[in-house]
């Protein structure tokens, strides 16, 4: 079964300063929340057990990978990024380079900065529709990320979305997923995922 966000949509919601969402969400904090380009709020139902255990496997390796490089930060899925369409999404994980993010302010980086992350894992959980995520990473890549994964554990594959528009599909667990020069070096190993999806 397929569970849409919950859109808040109004006078309201629409004049929305980006302060006042971001206080917003605050005093949400304990649901996941974000806002499209046409400033509708969108409250998303939280992931289950297996998912929360993907993704922080994900982040893990991303983290790891970051550690050894020293090249960025990375990010988990609790990150709002202001984007520069005024949406505000929250990727399952994120890497911003060096450069990016030491040209933010500290008082743009204590809310949802306004930067566009060059790398974004999305990750598919059995409550969402692989077309809306397709869609949500079309958007990515017109607001500047250079490479969007798209992780399906049910369909056993991996999308890569590139800059110039291509898109590639890795199948199955197997093959470790590489990012060529936007993370030289990182591959995301999926063959843990292997165990619940025979």
């Amino acid at each position: 079964m397929f569970y849409h966000p919950l859109k808040l949509k109004g006078e309201v919601f629409d004049k929305m300063t980006e302060e006042e969402f971001f206080r917003f969400c605050q005093d949400n904090s304990d649901m996941r929340i974000e806002r499209n380009h046409l400033q509708e709020i969108l409250i998303i139902s939280p992931t289950g057990t297996i998912s929360g255990l993907f993704n922080n496997e994900i982040s893990r390796q991303l983290g790891n990978w970051n550690a050894e490089t020293k090249k960025g930060y990375v990010f988990d899925s609790s990150t709002g990024f202001t984007l520069p369409d005024k949406a505000v999404f929250s990727p399952d994980a994120a890497w911003v380079s060096n450069d990016k993010w030491n040209i933010l302010t500290n008082e743009e980086k204590k809310r949802f900065a306004p930067i566009c992350p060059e790398f974004i894992i999305e990750l598919k959980s059995p409550s969402d529709e692989i077309s809306a995520l397709k869609e949500k990473m079309l958007k990515w890549i017109e607001n500047g990320v250079q490479l969007g994964l798209l992780v399906n554990p049910d369909g056993k594959e991996t999308y890569l979305y590139f800059a110039d528009g291509k898109i590639d599909v890795v199948k199955g667990f197997e093959n470790k997923v590489g990012c060529g020069a936007v993370l030289e070096g990182f591959e995301l190993d999926l063959s843990f995922m292997k165990d619940f999806y025979l």
